[in-house]
């Protein structure tokens, strides 16, 4: 079994806590239009690895993650390969290693349950990125409905797993105070969040879609304000509404 790899990064400082080693999984069933790696959209070009590989390219890094410090699985979408991650995660656990996984949980009710049952069991942290609370507008942002993304979190909820809830915050899509005070109760629903990160929306990967030929549709929306961004965090992180 060998998994197919975009990239890796050795010392990660955004995709968890502490400092991290970062695997980017290639193929994602999602096109959200502020992407910023449609590089790892498909399978082409992928690096392929065994688990025995990965885990020889991480582990000689390990003295510099510390009491926090570990893994990240990110992408792409990992759960697209969910029987190699899981065998990754079991290995890294028996490693003693902190473990994350960074996903949009899309795939969820696509696959099996018994496999994610399997699964969380060697997963520390869930770090979940929730697009759009609105299903119609999550639909037009990402070209998937947020339905088994909002039923994972609660299934992560349900078994006691930490996340940390990540939301990028775009104007004109879902920076209305509606949807952030939707969004805020429903994050208030789930009883294992144990952090909030807003992300505000950037235009860092333009120069990708023009070397793939693809087209950035979101070209003339603007990053958000400091009081757009200030709004976000006292609704979502604060609770002020």
């Amino acid at each position: 079994m060998v998994g197919k790899i975009h990239s890796f990064e050795s010392f990660g400082t955004v995709d968890g806590p502490g400092i991290r080693f970062v695997i980017f999984f290639k193929g994602c069933p999602l096109r959200c239009l502020y992407c910023h790696n449609p590089d790892t959209w498909t399978f082409e070009n992928s690096q392929e690895y065994s688990v025995d590989e990965v885990i020889a390219k991480s582990m000689k890094y390990k003295n510099y993650w510390g009491d926090k410090g570990g893994i990240t699985l990110t992408g792409g979408e990992p759960l697209l390969q969910i029987d190699f991650i899981t065998e990754l995660l079991k290995k890294y656990k028996e490693l003693g290693v902190n473990t994350a996984l960074d996903t949009s949980g899309a795939l969820f009710e696509n696959i099996e349950q018994s496999k994610f049952d399997e699964l969380i069991k060697y997963v520390d942290l869930f770090l979940l990125d929730i697009k759009h609370i609105d299903n119609d507008e999550h639909i037009k942002l990402t070209g998937k409905s947020n339905q088994n993304i909002l039923k994972f979190a609660r299934y992560l909820s349900d078994n006691n797993k930490d996340m940390w809830i990540r939301h990028v915050i775009v104007p004109g899509i879902n920076l209305e105070k509606d949807y952030l005070i939707r969004t805020k109760e429903f994050i208030d629903s789930l009883k294992t969040v144990k952090k909030i990160e807003i992300l505000p929306y950037h235009t860092l990967g333009i120069n990708k879609y023009s070397k793939l030929g693809l087209e950035y549709k979101l070209k003339d929306t603007r990053v958000p304000t400091k009081e757009e961004i200030k709004l976000a965090k006292d609704i979502l992180v604060n609770g002020k509404v």
